[in-house]
């Protein structure tokens, strides 16, 4: 692009960032990655094989089908919170639930880690609510310069302030009481 271009001025990796940015920011983001990071040492660990020179390790008991179980399911309790994020509530008490039950059955909760992750995740998940719209003042007081009004002038001569503030007209109310001291009608 030349500098007379009338093209697009912003990066093409700057926009992606603010578009995810904005992606983000609507919906429980850190909760759905921590239960993800939460359920992968919980599903790995059980099939893993630690080589320490000519003597391998092998982690895998009965419960590695249950282990697996309940890394996948975390794993896909994440990514509900991130794509569905309506059931957010419902996701993360599932996420607290199978990171509870990870501690017996899959090798202490993936040695701690994967269960920590999962207690964290699950908490974010229900603890988020998503952030208000803005109301129609808000955004036009944003929309005016800072040093014009956001309202119409008055014409000159039109009363401002209390003295135009009509008075109650009713059944209760006497002209002549209210100059006499504001007494009501009995009545």
């Amino acid at each position: 692009m030349s500098p007379e271009s009338t093209g697009q001025n912003e990066h093409y990796l700057r926009v992606a960032r603010r578009r995810f940015r904005a992606w983000r920011g609507d919906r429980p983001f850190w909760a759905g990655l921590f239960t993800i990071l939460g359920g992968a040492p919980i599903a790995y660990f059980p099939y893993a094989d630690l080589h320490l020179g000519n003597m391998t390790l092998t982690m895998s008991t009965t419960a590695g089908a249950g282990s697996l179980i309940i890394g996948v399911l975390l794993i896909t309790l994440g990514l509900t919170m991130w794509f569905h994020h309506i059931v957010r509530v419902f996701a993360g008490i599932a996420a607290i639930l199978l990171a509870l039950i990870s501690i017996p059955v899959a090798n202490i909760g993936g040695f701690l880690i994967g269960f920590l992750f999962a207690l964290i995740g699950g908490a974010l998940s229900v603890s988020w609510a998503p952030g208000r719209p803005e109301d129609e003042e808000t955004q036009a007081e944003k929309a005016a310069p800072s040093g014009e009004q956001p309202y119409e002038e008055r014409p000159e001569g039109e009363l401002q302030g209390a003295a135009a503030v009509p008075q109650q007209q009713g059944a209760e109310f006497d002209a002549a009481a209210d100059a006499e001291g504001g007494r009501h009608r009995a009545g």
